[in-house]
């Protein structure tokens, strides 16, 4: 059974950081593309960052220099470390394995808070 689990979310006042976690199990961690993606209220899913297998990280133009991904292979965990939070960057942040070739998965999310 695959499941992708986020942790680390919670509420943080502007300028703060944070780091989000996802701990992956049922799949072949080290093959998979790993991303984040963030859902704010009323809009659709967007894309934040991904590192695919053997390394080389994507950001979406809204994050870059302020988030940064990471994984450990070793732990089947991937993150995304967050700094300078913004208003806007308030959202379900969720978390998406996909291996090449194979169906994808998403995590159940982790809701980010981020206050004046």
């Amino acid at each position: 059974q695959v499941q992708l689990r986020e942790s680390g979310g919670g509420l943080v006042q502007a300028g703060g950081s944070l780091r989000l976690s996802c701990t992956t199990s049922g799949i072949i961690f080290a093959m998979n593309t790993m991303g984040w993606y963030r859902q704010a209220p009323g809009e659709d899913r967007e894309f934040l960052a991904s590192e695919p297998a053997g390394g080389g990280t994507v950001y979406a133009e809204s994050v870059l220099g302020r988030f940064t991904i990471s994984r450990d292979d070793a732990k089947n965990t991937v993150y995304l470390h967050m700094n300078d939070l913004k208003l806007e960057d308030t959202g379900v942040y969720y978390c998406h394995a996909q291996h090449p070739g194979r169906r994808d998965y998403w995590g159940q999310g982790t809701q980010v808070t981020v206050s004046s």
